[in-house]
């Protein structure tokens, strides 16, 4: 019955699914910058595209704004934030191979899950274009398929918590496998990126990096190797730019809270900016308000219906968000953690809704065990296939 389950093809996921928002490869960081303030997705598409009549469009990768933050955090870029907002984002792209996979919309939800377990994140699936009384279904969205349509055509794409998701709602097909432990099906990693809680966050962004390629999280944890929370990718993507300048001068602990979705506390903000003038960098907040203000301005001279995303700290160490940037999932910076002997489904649920692709593990003592991750459970999903 599961396997028969597993041979779905993958336009049965894709339905209702969006078309991608993309930047092209020449585009520039401050560009990547405006177009994910406007999504309500953390990560956008990026394409190279041959323009000619029969040139072919191929998705080479995607951004998200800690892509962004990182870049900024090199200490080159944050002597000259200007040049650095100018950079073409191909320079920023990670150069890991194969996080983005191209498929036929025919394709199989077993190949998806083969590709997710070999390294892919995000696969690219085209879009449908079926008929409905002589017109295409998608051509209601004028606007949107002029900035998503790539020669003609539209994709989507399907992540890890899309397979999660699908292969939860029709979890009774492997039972008695969701009953089961995490700990008894050897699912949690101890392989895990963690920093000390006094640590400066600026140590930590090699971990930041490698976290958002591997789709985990960067543990933090005491002397005592007590688990505190986290530097969680996921919550990083639902900030800003500005976020450099408090990696730079911040302790881990309290970039933790600085990232927090309610805002980064005054006292906070406060400290960012003095620790940024000991620094001789106090010029780095003005340069990025000035800059990627300039962009929004720009923006939203060209549609009337997009209020400039132009944002600055404002009294209260809160950002001052457009609205479309407001209308993107944000999740509280506290880690979601199970225990070992979680059962599978358990840790299913929670992590679906968390929207995240992960949970810690901890003891009753918070003593921190590992991690599972998506990649994980869908390992065991498939070796459960080989078994029937």
């Amino acid at each position: 019955m599961a396997v028969s389950f597993l041979t779905h093809e993958l336009s049965e996921l894709c339905l209702g699914k969006p078309p991608l928002k993309s930047i092209s490869t020449s585009a520039t960081v401050i560009d990547a910058i405006e177009v994910l303030r406007s999504s309500n997705e953390s990560f956008v598409s990026v394409w190279n595209c041959d323009n000619s009549e029969f040139g072919r469009c191929e998705c080479v990768g995607k951004i998200c704004m800690v892509d962004v933050i990182v870049f900024l955090c090199k200490e080159e870029n944050l002597l000259c934030p200007s040049s650095a907002l100018k950079t073409p984002i191909s320079h920023v792209l990670p150069k890991v191979h194969g996080l983005v996979v191209h498929l036929e919309h025919s394709s199989s939800l077993l190949e998806a899950i083969d590709l997710i377990l070999q390294g892919a994140q995000n696969l690219v699936v085209p879009i449908l274009q079926t008929k409905r009384g002589g017109t295409l279904r998608r051509k209601q969205q004028q606007k949107s398929s002029t900035i998503n349509s790539h020669n003609g055509a539209e994709f989507c794409w399907l992540t890890q918590e899309d397979v999660i998701r699908f292969l939860l709602s029709s979890i009774g097909h492997f039972t008695p496998l969701p009953a089961r432990s995490i700990d008894a099906l050897d699912i949690i990693s101890s392989d895990v990126l963690a920093i000390d809680y006094y640590s400066p966050a600026s140590s930590a962004v090699e971990a930041i990096s490698k976290s958002l390629a591997q789709q985990m999280s960067v543990a933090i944890v005491d002397s005592d190797g007590t688990f505190v929370g986290e530097i969680s990718p996921f919550t990083l993507a639902c900030c800003d730019e500005m976020v450099a300048a408090a990696i730079t001068t911040l302790s881990a602990g309290d970039l933790m809270a600085y990232i927090d979705c309610g805002g980064p506390p005054e006292d906070l903000v406060r400290l960012v900016k003095t620790r940024l003038k000991e620094k001789n960098l106090e010029k780095l907040l003005q340069e990025f308000t000035i800059l990627t203000s300039s962009a929004g301005d720009v923006s939203a001279s060209s549609s009337s219906d997009e209020e400039s995303p132009a944002r600055s700290l404002t009294r209260s160490g809160k950002y001052a968000r457009s609205p479309s940037y407001s209308a993107r999932y944000v999740r509280k910076a506290e880690a979601i953690v199970c225990h070992p002997k979680s059962s599978l489904i358990a840790v299913m649920i929670q992590a679906i809704a968390h929207r995240v692709n992960y949970l810690w593990v901890i003891e009753d003592d918070c003593s921190l065990v590992g991690i599972v991750t998506f990649s994980n459970i869908l390992k065991v999903f498939r070796e459960h296939l080989e078994t029937i």
